[in-house]
């Protein structure tokens, strides 16, 4: 977002926030550090003449630049203008920015004040935050943050204690907030963002016509008339609607179509003679579409204002654009928006998983009617089934995907939306249409229902199944290898595998002995690696000693609890298009250690879900099913030979930490796709071997590790396309981001 100076109806100085990132910016070029660290009094009175003021934040600059990490946010201003807010800077700053809003608006900053004060006058001011939800001082707690603040100067010393009291002060906003406030600070349009919106919309005038196929049938009017109202409203107005009426008994449906129609030229009928269910009346409605691009929306949903310019401007751009697809959230009867699914770019595994594509999708008009359109007998899932179609026909490049909220889905009795047990059929037609596409791309992989109406492939093994080298690097702790080695023995149902241990070292005798023990066993071989520990060293030098045309790296603390771990790994492995195959870990307590790697949280990546129970379905119900990940953990990954040496293996500089991320990233740089699967599942009793990274020499390397990855990676680090930048890299929960990072 943009600031611009303006002038106010009464002739004084304003200023209008015309984009995404409105800021001001103090700074002293003369002075290295001009705000020194410690309690600050910040006062500001801004005065919003159009728009609104809403999630105002400052970010010093600590000496890395104006960075999230470092935001702090500050109270909506009150009635009067007026934001009165206790800062604490926790170093110095060399600079300071104040960013007045997340909103188009015009104000005037009538006063920015901010004073330094002293430790007694920041606590009384923090004692007299303490209120109730009413305003009113909470005395209870400030009895108890007095006595507490004492207890802990006592104990730990004034700066901590001031610390703590500081921690107990209500927060403007926090992560993880809800979805309504997220709404109204970064997803509301008022009149000027609306007026932005018909500005961009008159930019590209001559744009692509989009043709909205539009089935109907026995609509309750409400629904109907907020539906055809938001075609109306859209910014962009280069459309047309084609509505079939599916031969609805209710009179009035008719009636209100054609009233509609006889207002807006745009607006095609037909009114089918005979009920045939929603694909044909979705085939009758494209008939009608005399568009380059047709957008699919069902009869009781809404469109956002700016659904239409979207896709129009990234059409615009991209000249060979087949299929768009945007974000989506849900909405009551009383208009309430919710369950927001924020949804990753292109993912062919998930589609298989569930139509993850669904709200709003564009397609290529000329390629809908290619693959034959919408055909009967997919009821319920028949937009799966087109888009499965569709995606046959297209590269990964003529697939786009916008991270916004483009289209609500109504929630209401007997609606999908509000689970997918409302229409059993459509479950059971989605399997038919992962199944129908699986068997046109000539594999033999067949289709399971799962509970929650998402989708199972199970990914068939040639007749003569591939050996699997399983190499588990170890040092001694042999009560953890143990586990390890005898559960892959005693459960692996997979036929053809070897157990390669690598023996980096170990010295205790017990694990000696049972080193010497096991390499007896027919399928058990053990290598000595007499060097210092380099966990990516130590695998590369075992991938050339062993036989297998499928890798398996294997933690020693992993533990094999369902034999059927390596067939559903091996399955992904050996599809031609896939390169590392990660599985589901569980802690020992059955909470989630692994569900996937996500870029970005943490600084340069982490699991999700970690500590979340078995079963939890995660955002959009991704924790449950089969899809593609940017990386899994190296703890237990399957990849074939060809792959890992074609990518050159581990990278040798990145000895501990994110060797399994940077060879994730090559392979998808090489042009595999990673798959993590929840079907595979196992325990691990995480680094309970290599103990912590605590000493000087482990923390400089760690940090070596970390500035390789970000000056790599750094541009997929901070755009994950398995993941949305509107949630939170502050979270492994897929929580929202406060404010999105678009």
């Amino acid at each position: 977002m943009h600031l611009e100076p303006t002038v106010d109806t009464d002739g004084l100085e304003a200023w209008e926030a015309t984009g995404e990132d409105p800021s001001f910016r103090f700074e002293d070029h003369g002075a290295a550090m001009p705000l020194k660290a410690g309690w600050y009094r910040l006062h500001v009175r801004i005065m919003a003449e159009s728009g609104n003021i809403v999630a105002p934040a400052l970010y010093p600059d600590l000496g890395q630049g104006y960075v999230d990490e470092e935001l702090i946010r500050l109270p909506d201003p009150g009635p009067s203008g007026e934001i009165d807010a206790l800062i604490l800077l926790k170093q110095d700053a060399s600079a300071l920015r104040f960013d007045p809003t997340v909103r188009l608006a015009r104000f005037r900053v009538a006063e920015f004040d901010l004073a330094r004060i002293g430790r007694v006058s920041a606590m009384i001011h923090m004692l007299l935050g303490l209120r109730h939800g009413d305003g009113r001082l909470d005395a209870g707690r400030m009895i108890l943050a007095v006595v507490g603040f004492v207890r802990t100067a006592v104990a730990h010393g004034i700066s901590t204690a001031a610390s703590d009291l500081f921690a107990m002060q209500p927060s403007p906003q926090v992560h993880g907030g809800s979805y309504a406030d997220w709404v109204r600070r970064y997803d509301t349009f008022g009149a000027l963002e609306l007026e932005r919106l018909r500005q961009r919309a008159r930019r590209i005038e001559h744009g692509p016509l989009i043709s909205l196929i539009l089935p109907v049938y026995q609509t309750p009017e409400i629904w109907l008339r907020r539906c055809l109202d938001s075609v109306q409203q859209q910014a962009y107005h280069h459309w047309e609607l084609c509505v079939a009426d599916d031969a609805s008994p209710d009179p009035r449906v008719r009636e209100v179509l054609e009233e509609y129609a006889a207002r807006d030229a745009r607006i095609k009928l037909v009114f089918r003679s005979l009920n045939g269910h929603i694909a044909e009346a979705s085939n009758s409605a494209l008939e009608l579409a005399a568009g380059e691009f047709i957008g699919l929306l069902d009869h009781d949903d809404e469109l956002r204002p700016h659904a239409l310019l979207e896709m129009a401007e990234a059409i615009s751009a991209r000249g060979n654009v087949g299929l768009l697809y945007s974000d989506e959230d849900k909405i009551d009867a009383e208009g309430r928006r919710f369950a927001p699914y924020f949804k990753p770019d292109w993912n062919p595994d998930l589609l298989l998983s569930q139509n993850y594509i669904c709200h709003f999708t564009v397609i290529r008009t000329d390629l809908a009617r290619d693959v034959g359109g919408f055909r009967k007998g997919f009821e319920g899932s028949q937009d799966h089934d087109l888009i499965l179609r569709c995606t046959e026909r297209l590269s990964s490049a003529q697939i786009h995907h916008i991270a916004k909220i483009l289209y609500h889905w109504r929630a209401i009795e007997g609606s999908t939306a509000l689970g997918r047990s409302a229409k059993d059929y459509a479950a059971a037609a989605g399997a038919r249409a992962v199944y129908g596409h699986l068997q046109r791309i000539g594999t033999t992989a067949t289709v399971d229902e799962l509970p929650h109406g998402h989708f199972r492939v199970r990914w068939p093994l040639p007749s003569v199944q591939k050996k699997v080298s399983i190499i588990i690097p170890t040092r001694d702790r042999l009560e953890l290898l143990k586990a390890c080695v005898e559960s892959v023995l005693a459960k692996t149902d997979y036929p053809d595998y070897e157990v390669v241990v690598v023996d980096n070292r170990s010295v205790e005798t017990e694990t000696l002995s049972y080193l010497e023990d096991i390499q007896r066993r027919a399928n058990v071989t053990v290598l000595r690696y007499d060097e210092p520990f380099n966990y990516s060293a130590i695998n590369n030098w075992a991938v050339s000693r062993c036989a297998g045309e499928l890798i398996c790296l294997l933690n020693n603390d992993i533990e094999v609890v369902d034999g059927g771990w390596l067939h559903e790994m091996a399955g992904h492995a050996l599809r031609p298009e896939i390169g590392a195959v990660g599985s589901m870990l569980y802690y020992p307590d059955l909470t989630i250690q692994h569900a996937g790697v996500i870029l970005g949280i943490g600084g340069v990546a982490n699991h999700a879900y970690v500590h979340q129970p078995a079963g939890y379905p995660g955002h959009g119900a991704r924790a449950l099913v089969a899809q593609n990940l940017s990386a899994v953990t190296g703890a237990c990954l399957v990849v074939r030979r060809d792959a890992y040496l074609g990518v050159g293996g581990l990278n040798e500089q990145l000895e501990v930490a994110f060797n399994d991320v940077d060879f994730c990233l090559r392979l998808r740089t090489a042009g595999y796709r990673n798959v993590w699967t929840p079907f595979s599942a196992l325990i691990h009793h995480e680094s309970a071997s290599r103990g912590n990274d605590d000493s000087p020499e482990k923390r400089a390397r760690f940090i070596g590790e970390v500035d390789y990855m970000l000056k790599r990676w750094g541009e997929e680090i901070q755009h994950d396309l398995a993941y949305n930048p509107n949630l939170s890299l502050q979270s492994v929960n897929s929580e929202l981001a406060f404010p999105p990072r678009s």
